[in-house]
């Protein structure tokens, strides 16, 4: 007769893997792949040195190595560990939005291998903002490959829990910081060339004009099986199970019974208001709450959810990024 499973694995099944900073370094160290907390949204991080590491991260993510990885530091000193040719552009815009959430693309060294950039000569770093992801980075010591700590195309996380219900069983630790305070993914600039926005997030391109003069703004698509240029950039991305609309509903479409709406300021909408990104109309507010929502109206028990639409101004321009990739394109 089949031994019976023990107590102990019935716990690991159903209890995700928490852990503390001090494990967390712990773990990085031997090459596993933790999922940390940051500012923007929670990240799976690993060893930016270890292509096993790095590996692990791709496996668990479900994530196609022609998706580069984003490179945490904890110090703007440590940008000469990873970059070469770093401009003078990349310290000014350093001392002024780090730490924080934006992200710069640089020449490589070649310490980065190339399965963490897809292959590209270029890296992306950043060195976010939160307290525990700066300490997990100090304490192990290691620059981290940290995407997104979801499957591939999935709503990303802003909680410890939404990690926990993707991932909790594929990667060997969770440590939970809270919910993330901006609540998408960072602003991606390159500084390959001339400075180009490669993703929108809260640092806005008003924001890098301020520190750099003109940049250009990229119409990013995504070319599949091709190195992207920048991690976020595929046409289909951050979608939840139950299908997103984003955009105007087609007169005399007949909504099915069970939809829902997420609702930005006092906009009337052709179903009643299920929850409201922010009624004062807020940008941050709403950006803060976004994928938090979309987490929880990922039921089954919706048919769809219509999301109202939100000017494209600011960090607005984040929020509508994310939501047209993630909406289905027609109803």
């Amino acid at each position: 007769m089949a031994e019976k499973p023990s107590f102990f694995y019935f716990w690991v099944m159903k209890f995700p893997p928490w852990t503390s900073v001090s494990e967390a370094a712990r773990l990085l160290k031997e090459g596993e792949v933790v999922a940390i907390p940051t500012e923007t949204v929670y990240g799976l991080a690993g060893n930016a040195f270890e292509p096993k590491a790095l590996a692990k991260i791709f496996a668990a993510k479900e994530r196609p190595t022609f998706d580069p990885l984003i490179v945490h530091i904890a110090d703007i000193a440590q940008l000469t560990d990873i970059a070469k040719d770093i401009p003078d552009s990349a310290y000014r815009l350093a001392e002024a939005y780090w730490p924080g959430p934006m992200t710069i693309i640089l020449p490589k060294k070649d310490c980065i291998p190339d399965l963490c950039t897809s292959a590209l000569p270029s890296v992306a770093v950043r060195f976010p903002s939160h307290p525990i992801a700066q300490a997990i980075i100090k304490e192990s010591g290691l620059p981290l490959a940290a995407p997104s700590a979801n499957l591939f195309k999935h709503v990303s996380p802003t909680t410890a829990e939404h990690v926990a219900a993707q991932l909790a069983d594929r990667i060997a630790g969770i440590v939970d910081g809270g919910p993330c305070s901006v609540g998408v993914e960072s602003s991606i600039i390159s500084l390959v060339g001339e400075p180009t926005v490669m993703r929108p997030g809260a640092i806005t391109p008003e924001m890098f004009k301020a520190i750099l003069g003109e940049v250009k703004i990229k119409e990013s698509t995504s070319k599949p099986g091709q190195p992207m240029l920048a991690p976020g950039q595929c046409d289909t991305h951050y979608r939840p199970q139950v299908p997103l609309y984003y955009g105007e509903v087609p007169a005399g479409y007949a909504l099915p019974e069970h939809t829902v709406r997420i609702a930005f300021g006092t906009q009337q909408g052709p179903v009643p208001a299920t929850v409201n990104l922010s009624a004062t109309g807020d940008m941050v507010e709403a950006t803060s709450k976004l994928y938090a929502f979309m987490h929880d109206l990922d039921d089954p028990k919706f048919d769809l959810i219509l999301v109202d639409p939100i000017p494209n101004t600011g960090v607005g321009m984040a929020l509508n990024d994310r939501l047209k990739r993630a909406s289905i394109k027609s109803l």
